[in-house]
């Protein structure tokens, strides 16, 4: 995700911290390569004049023109301006005062609204709620089904009336929820290939119908200029509350994320992350503008392990640390948390100071962890728990078992160490009554 506008941006700013001071001009010069970069990421170009004129007319102001450094100065400048671009702060759903909140999911087909509608029926069961989703497609071949299919994977009940009316089937929906205690209802609408009138007058009637509180459009990310054009039809015509931008992990080059606030007025709301029912994040513009000038986005990457870590186990995994009775099942686990947490590229690129095209050059290893998993799950529980006794041919057993080789096997068994004598120096430290405390 804007690979090449972070490393456009990046060297578009080199151009300014080689200078100990700034003139006009190299202000402008600096602002051709921004504008040049958000041009190539396939940003709307009303919204790159109007971003590009925003900033000039700060960067040339004494503050950074007289600052000891104008290069820091310039960077804050655009990461303030990006962050304003795509809407400020972060834009919560909005929840009816008298349940259920209706959500009528939107957009055309193929954008992933359905499985994105099971995304944020698992959100919301996660927030404690008890959501509904309904299954409004009737034109679709097997979308009914898909909804039930994905609903039953979050645990979420489908509402559906096979091919009866959708607007029908959205009132008795509503009906059903609050009949069985429902506080949030999903509307999974039809989509079509393009916009069209017979698509729209429905959406229309469905909205007349139940009056949702949420009208959320999905977009794909990776279509660029035309899911802005989408967004803005699609807002002129029913007056959408947000949009969920979907295939955010892909080879997209983020024209979207940086136009469809500017161009519809409506904010995003959520972005969707991967395949997973669970990549989905809500949309904060101040750490996207973060990751966009390389500076990574350290508060995502800290929600995520919390998702993922529990408090139980975590304790647990405290306690053993401190006893120095870590095993290679714990390593396990650790392993599953991290798989769990997402891609070793995606978490990387969270870091700051990590470029997307340092991530290609350094070609992260996302088998590695399959192979250790692999080779860990070849051992015996006793060998896991007592690794000492892995001789040669328990080695050679472990290898063929896994599908590796033994210095494979050797060098987790390293790792393995280095890690409990790295636990070991943190918890040698005592406090006052002798218990283990660490250094952090």
């Amino acid at each position: 995700m804007f690979q090449n506008l972070v490393d456009k941006m990046s060297q578009a700013f080199s151009k300014f911290r080689n200078k100990g001071k700034l003139t006009e001009s190299d202000v402008k010069a600096g602002m051709r390569e921004i504008k040049l970069a958000l041009l190539e990421a396939d940003v709307n170009f009303k919204v790159v004049k109007a971003f590009v004129a925003r900033v000039s007319e700060r960067a040339v102001g004494n503050e950074v023109l007289e600052s000891l450094l104008p290069a820091q100065q310039i960077v804050k400048i655009v990461n303030e301006e990006l962050i304003e671009l795509m809407g400020g702060t972060n834009q919560k759903v909005n929840f009816a005062p008298k349940p259920p909140t209706v959500i009528l999911m939107c957009g055309l087909q193929g954008s992933g609204k359905t499985t994105h509608s099971a995304k944020l029926a698992r959100y919301f069961r996660k927030q404690g709620r008890n959501p509904l989703l309904v299954a409004c497609d009737i034109y679709r071949p097997a979308a009914i089904k898909q909804l039930q299919v994905v609903g039953e994977q979050v645990g979420v009940p489908v509402f559906e009336r096979g091919t009866a009316d959708p607007v029908e089937t959205s009132e008795l929906a509503v009906k059903h929820a609050v009949k069985y205690g429902h506080d949030v209802v999903i509307l999974d609408t039809a989509g079509r290939l393009h916009v069209d009138e017979a698509l729209m007058d429905e959406l229309r009637r469905i909205k007349s119908a139940v009056q949702p509180t949420e009208i959320l459009l999905v977009v794909d990310a990776m279509t660029g200029q035309d899911a802005v054009n989408v967004a803005e039809s699609f807002n002129n015509l029913l007056d959408i509350t947000g949009v969920i931008l979907t295939k955010m992990d892909g080879d997209t080059r983020g024209g979207a994320a940086l136009s469809v606030k500017y161009i519809t007025g409506k904010p995003i709301k959520f972005i969707g992350t991967g395949e997973k029912l669970d990549c989905l994040e809500p949309f904060h513009p101040d750490r996207m503008a973060s990751r966009i000038l390389g500076m990574g986005d350290v508060l995502t990457l800290i929600e995520r392990a919390e998702q993922q870590i529990d408090e139980k186990k975590a304790a647990e995994m405290e306690r053993k640390l401190r006893e120095q009775s870590f095993t290679l099942s714990d390593f396990l686990d650790q392993l599953a948390t991290i798989k769990d947490m997402g891609s070793m590229e995606s978490l990387m690129s969270m870091m700051p100071g990590i470029k997307p095209s340092q991530l290609n050059n350094a070609q992260v290893d996302e088998k590695s962890l399959v192979r250790t998993e692999a080779i860990i799950l070849s051992m015996t529980p006793y060998e896991r728990d007592h690794p000492d006794v892995l001789n040669s041919s328990r080695k050679r057993r472990i290898a063929a078992g896994s599908g590796t080789k033994v210095e494979d096997v050797n060098r987790l068994l390293k790792q393995y160490d280095q890690t409990k004598a790295l636990m070991k120096q943190f918890s040698g430290k005592k406090g006052k009554r002798g218990k283990f405390r660490f250094p952090f």
